[in-house]
């Protein structure tokens, strides 16, 4: 027997139609019940309850409890950059769902992945934070540059609170969409958390939509220009 990680069997966790399901919506950031998660794999809620003490003995979930019910949420950022990751290789080789219409066209615009900004206006921030200097490629991880502290603080995102945390500060998420990058980690969280408190943008718990208004549109894209 090899020996290493196990990759087989947490491929096999998110390989079931009806995890892969459970997992995505949770994509959202969201917590949700067993009843909420059953309705979104489509199975009953013994057989949901079934599925999610695998992907909780797996370590890809963190169930809590509230009240006289238990939910679940992604066990932290690095399921959901797996998720990501892999709804950019099922979308890169064509392995696509039937399109929903024009939610479809929304998700691709601006849509939470588990708690930061991706799709077009994601990639868009991205793109701008590299062009402007505020972010660098440091050989193969990504930095926030002196330059791109005092522009976050400008944005009353506490940098100095995030270097604290544990969670890595600046992550690159290929989006599944666009087929390319955007912000990841405890700082796109806090962009995306501030265009909240902005009222630029307001997300839908339910889509993953993240919809902005015409003033935050206009704000987001004198923020971040792109060439």
């Amino acid at each position: 027997m090899k020996e290493g990680p196990d990759i087989a069997y947490v491929a096999t966790l998110i390989g079931d139609p009806a995890r892969a399901n459970m997992l995505t919506a949770l994509m959202s950031g969201k917590a949700l019940t067993v009843s909420e998660l059953a309705e979104e794999a489509g199975v009953t809620i013994q057989t949901a309850s079934s599925h999610l003490s695998k992907l909780n003995d797996g370590g890809l979930l963190r169930p809590r409890k509230q009240g006289r019910h238990k939910y679940f949420a992604l066990a932290n950022d690095d399921v959901a950059h797996v998720l990501e990751g892999l709804m950019g290789l099922a979308a890169g080789t064509g392995h696509v769902r039937k399109r929903t219409g024009p939610r479809d066209a929304e998700l691709r615009l601006a849509r939470v992945c588990y708690n930061h900004l991706a799709g077009d206006m994601g990639t868009q921030m991205f793109d701008s934070l590299m062009a402007q200097g505020h972010l660098v490629l440091d050989g193969e991880e990504l930095a926030l540059t002196d330059r791109g502290a005092a522009f976050a603080a400008d944005f009353e995102i506490d940098i100095d609170g995030l270097r604290k945390a544990r969670a890595p500060l600046c992550r690159e998420c290929l989006d599944w969409s666009e087929r390319r990058s955007h912000l990841a980690g405890s700082l796109g969280r806090a962009f995306l958390s501030r265009f909240e408190e902005l009222a630029w943008a307001k997300r839908d718990r339910k889509t993953r939509v993240v919809t902005f208004s015409r003033s935050g549109t206009e704000a987001f894209n004198g923020l971040f220009p792109v060439n």
